[in-house]
């Protein structure tokens, strides 16, 4: 898949899809136990308001990884 080109100055973001299904890699959703404590830093992420963070990307350039992800994942 060819990346799309982005005007100078426009923020672009690789897809970020946590619930697609797929074959593989198995979904997360069942190898994660229903009490973990991952499931609650998902939640508290998913409702971070986070325009502030996501404008101190410059855009242009190839896409970035979306910044919930990258919080997640920290």
């Amino acid at each position: 898949m060819e990346p799309k080109p982005s005007p100078k100055g426009q923020v672009t973001f690789k897809p970020y899809t946590q619930h697609q299904l797929m074959l593989l890699p198995p979904n997360l959703e069942e190898l994660i136990a229903p009490n973990h404590l991952v499931r609650v830093v998902n939640q508290v992420v998913d409702r971070l308001e986070l325009r502030t963070l996501e404008k101190a990307y410059p855009g242009g350039g190839a896409s970035n990884y979306h910044p919930k992800m990258m919080l997640k994942v920290l």
